[in-house]
């Protein structure tokens, strides 16, 4: 009997400077949204659903995510025609990166996987109004040795209860971060960036809801002089009451990469 559904692993980026977020929403544009009406315009009399790998925020970038596809009936005939026409159609601030077939047992949201965040700044004198889609400025001197400290104790497996919003009773709020620091920007460059700015890295297998911009903005506090490295280090202990409050803007942030183990 053939099968009457099918699977597949798309991976995506895409510029969120002007869409509310992945998830499909009412009155707002959506990478969710907008990738749904390309696949009913492109596949028009094939049923398909599809369910991503991270819910992004309004604002927030993606150099590299992925959703999975699933497509009723019949397969996808040629994955590299499909992905060509799926681009031809996508808004341009959208692009399908490639496509492969995956089986049943598949599930993008329980697959083992790692994902590489990356907060681009810069500090000091405002920056070139083209900088905005992808690089938050802020306004002040920071002291960026200081906060590279401070970027290194988020490190390990620590209680992330103060750097989410509203999480439920089955929330898990320990979490593992692998790889946390500040380093000056090489990755991302054009003739209207400032001299210098620098990115936040942070790689994992999941994180919080707000979790990588609550922890970047409180690293700006540090480097303003506003929390100290023991405020740091005392908030991430599970006993700990204290509220990190200075959400880091949104434009920042950048989902750069999803590794599926």
């Amino acid at each position: 009997m053939q099968r009457s559904r099918y699977y597949y692993l798309v991976k995506i980026q895409y510029l969120g400077y002007r869409l509310h977020g992945w998830q499909r929403q009412p009155n707002f544009k959506t990478v969710e949204g907008l990738i749904r009406k390309t696949l009913k315009f492109v596949l028009p009399d094939i049923k398909t659903k599809i369910l991503g790998s991270s819910r992004t925020d309004a604002m927030v970038s993606a150099n590299e995510a992925a959703f999975e596809l699933f497509v009723y009936e019949e397969p996808l005939q040629d994955l590299q025609d499909f992905l060509q026409v799926f681009n031809k159609n996508l808004p341009p601030d959208i692009r399908a990166l490639s496509i492969e077939e995956v089986d049943a047992a598949f599930n993008i949201i329980q697959h083992p996987k790692q994902k590489e965040y990356l907060y681009l700044f810069s500090f000091g004198s405002k920056n070139h109004p083209f900088c905005a889609p992808l690089m938050a400025n802020i306004q002040d001197d920071l002291d960026i040795e200081l906060m590279k400290k401070g970027a290194a104790m988020f490190q390990g497996e620590h209680s992330f209860k103060n750097y989410t919003v509203s999480p439920s009773e089955k929330t898990k709020l320990t979490r593992l971060v692998e790889v946390c620091g500040i380093s000056e920007n090489e990755l991302y460059t054009a003739n209207f960036f400032p001299e210098t700015s620098y990115i936040f890295s942070v790689k994992g297998s999941g994180f919080l809801r707000y979790q990588i911009r609550l922890m970047m903005g409180t690293l700006i506090q540090l480097g303003k002089g506003e929390v100290t490295l023991q405020d740091i280090q005392d908030s991430l202990k599970p006993e700990s009451e204290m509220t990190m409050t200075f959400i880091a803007p949104a434009s920042g942030l950048i989902l750069n990469k999803i590794d599926f183990k």
